[in-house]
């Protein structure tokens, strides 16, 4: 395609494409406020000019200068492309290599308007979930990947393309790092100076990994989580006529309608942007849509009456719903809501992750930015109503779970009363859903597990999908009962996925497995590529929400009680791993999920091309991508994670964990201690 080679030609400077500015037609992030001295003011321009040759300086200071005052960023709008971005068919890309053509895919696929948040300030999700700094990053990639032989790897540094190095073909092509920030210095303040001064950059999870597949991606994880926070809270896996109540219809969020109805309960999310909650009705993620509170508590009691699965859009706070329960349940004694939680991005509680009930969602914009630390009172006050909302509706039998956006974490810094007696520090009055649900299966080694079909043809995805649920059943004939419930949800989720209509965007699939289902089924697509079932190659990753991809002492990590919560070797672990293991990209973050300076991750892309090379690397680099997270989580005294590394070692013989002994007798602690 000529577009695209277009955009592969590197920066057009001769002549310079017009300035078209920012397209009124979509989303933009709201504005940013760094708060910048004069002498950063003229770092940040001067930054910026470093991509552009001098003849060129005068035309674009001005105007990058005014973005940075309007906008508290640079852009670069008039370097966003005119093309039509999409995960176009792998052979359209212009490329030496089909590893470098499969990233472009990812790249366009995390910038296309119907999966991105911010689609011209390339933000994939999350609000500040950035793919690239600015438009000439973008472009000097797909430059770079068009060109890049099978012996040079692509090095990122936080959004900017520091270029081609020789490697060898066994190599990534891609390392990828994102707001890889000196600790002291990895505070939210510094990070927005850092960001505006375009030498560093927030890449959440996988945006800056390029490995975002839509609202899919978290749909599987949120469904199972929904479907046990029933088993564990309500004694039953059936949630027919039960009412989940939460927030946030955005990137990730997004996911919680389509999975409420698939687990079969009632799902209400409230969602004060209009743009995001229309998108989730129109690509059919959300069935029903009100902003009427008399409607939407009438809906609620209609559909627990009849037990009806629903997912309902309530266009308004989150508060104003949380508080008009409480208000029922005072009223007539009736409790409207069994299961609770919240998907705002509170990682980001002041640039617009949360708006605060006392505004409208138009005087939220403004005042975060014209006047900072007022927003960030009132944002702290609105906390303060929710959580006392959430803790009468608890007190008269909901049961409430943190979905690790940060929310208790910002609650107590609010001082809401969130405090857990006695509890350690990644505990709270409410558990995280990683202590009470997914902790338990992470430990067991299942996570999420992903796949994009680079043909684009909805038949490829079918096919494999077909392969995934016929894998599962095989092995599920002889697992232990401990894993055959999980294998259970997973093979009734495959084989009902199609049927959703989930795909956004790339032709994807999500599904969680463990350790021996993802080699399986990645060998088992491998195998159809080669044999032509599936018509062109398929990208096979994860979501850095996983097993071993996160360090994260208020989610992912946050059911570790060894006291190494706050520790980060084993997202390091796992990137240099899968590095040298076979992955064709990786990527390391600072930040993502509960946000800047509170979590590392990392993730990787492979290439199933149907070569046994492909199958050689799969097989090597996944075993270990699950075992890391497995037996760092036996080590800190897991008995999940103890058992399934056990048996992953009586499965292959050359792997060898340092298995830990346990303190049989507590008194003999107390003894030792009192001298």
């Amino acid at each position: 395609m000529s577009d695209l080679k277009e955009i592969c030609s590197g920066l057009p400077l001769n002549p310079l494409p017009a300035n078209r500015g920012r397209d009124p037609n979509v989303p933009h992030a709201p504005v940013r406020t760094p708060n910048l001295t004069a002498e950063e003011e003229r770092l940040a321009l001067r930054n910026a000019l470093r991509y552009f040759p001098p003849s060129h300086h005068a035309t674009l200071a001005p105007e990058f200068a005014q973005e940075l005052r309007q906008y508290g960023h640079i852009y670069m709008y008039r370097f966003c492309p005119a093309l039509r971005m999409r995960a176009y068919p792998i052979d359209q890309y212009p490329c030496r290599t089909r590893q470098a053509a499969s990233m472009m895919l990812m790249i366009m696929n995390n910038l296309d308007p119907a999966v991105a948040q911010f689609p011209q300030e390339l933000v994939t999700y999350g609000g500040n979930g950035q793919v690239f700094s600015n438009w000439a990053q973008f472009r000097l990639v797909m430059h770079y990947l068009s060109e890049m032989t099978e012996e040079q790897t692509l090095v990122m540094y936080s959004g900017h393309p520091m270029g081609l190095f020789p490697s060898l073909p066994s190599s990534p092509r891609a390392i990828i790092t994102n707001g890889m920030v000196i600790p002291n210095y990895s505070s939210r303040d510094q990070y927005e100076k850092m960001f505006a001064l375009g030498v560093s950059m927030y890449g959440q999870m996988t945006a800056g990994s390029y490995c975002y597949i839509g609202p899919q991606g978290i749909v599987h994880g949120t469904m199972l989580t929904v479907l046990n926070a029933g088993r564990r809270y309500l004694g039953s896996g059936d949630l027919r006529g039960r009412v989940f109540v939460t927030s946030g219809l955005g990137g990730m969020s997004g996911a919680q309608a389509k999975a409420a109805v698939i687990s079969g309960c009632i799902g209400v999310i409230a969602e004060v942007d209009e743009v995001p909650l229309r998108k989730r009705h129109e690509q059919g993620w959300l069935m029903e849509v009100t902003s009427s509170m008399e409607q939407c508590i009438k809906r609620i009691r209609e559909a627990r009456s009849s037990k009806t699965p629903l997912s309902l859009g309530y266009h308004g706070n989150i508060v104003d719903l949380w508080e008009r329960l409480v208000l029922e349940f005072e009223r007539t004694g009736e409790l409207l809501v069994d299961l609770g939680s919240d998907q705002t991005s509170l990682h980001n509680p002041y640039n617009g992750g949360y708006y605060p009930v006392q505004l409208s969602f138009r005087q939220a914009n403004q005042l975060m930015s014209t006047d900072p630390d007022r927003f960030r009172s009132i944002v702290q006050e609105s906390l303060r109503r929710q959580v006392m909302a959430i803790n009468k509706l608890s007190n008269a039998g909901m049961f409430f779970w943190d979905y690790g956006n940060a929310f208790l974490l910002e609650a107590q810094r609010a001082g809401a009363e969130v405090k857990k007696v006695d509890g350690g520090a990644t505990e709270f009055r409410y558990p995280s859903y990683v202590q009470h649900i997914m902790g338990d299966i992470f430990s067991l080694g299942f996570g999420p597990f992903r796949w994009v079909c680079t043909s684009g043809e909805p038949q490829d995805l079918a096919v494999t999908d077909s392969i995934a649920a016929t894998v599962l059943e095989e092995i599920s004939a002889s697992v232990s009962d401990r894993i055959k419930q999980q294998y259970n949800d997973n093979i009734r989720w495959i084989r009902e996925a199609g049927k959703h209509k989930m795909v956004v965007g790339s032709q994807a699939r999500i599904l969680y497995s463990d350790q021996k289902g993802r080699v399986c089924i990645a060998l088992a697509i491998n195998q159809a590529i080669a044999d032509g079932r599936v018509s062109a190659p398929v990208v096979i990753s994860r979501d850095h929400h996983d097993v071993s991809g996160t360090d994260s002492p208020f989610r992912e990590t946050s059911n570790v009680y060894d006291g190494s919560a706050f520790c980060a070797d084993m997202a390091v672990q796992n990137f240099v791993g899968d590095a040298f293991r076979g992955a064709t990209w990786v990527a390391l973050h600072n930040g993502g999920g509960v946000g800047w300076g509170e979590v590392m991750n990392g993730g990787f892309g492979l290439l199933l091309d149907g070569s046994e090379e492909a199958a050689k690397r799969a097989r090597l680099m996944l075993n270990w991508d699950v075992s890391n997270g497995v037996a760092r989580r036996c080590w800190s005294g897991n008995s999940n994670a103890y058992e399934t590394i056990q048996r992953t070692m009586e499965d292959n013989r050359q792997l060898r964990v340092t298995m830990p002994f346990p303190v049989q007798d507590e008194h003999m602690l107390d003894r030792a201690l009192q001298g």
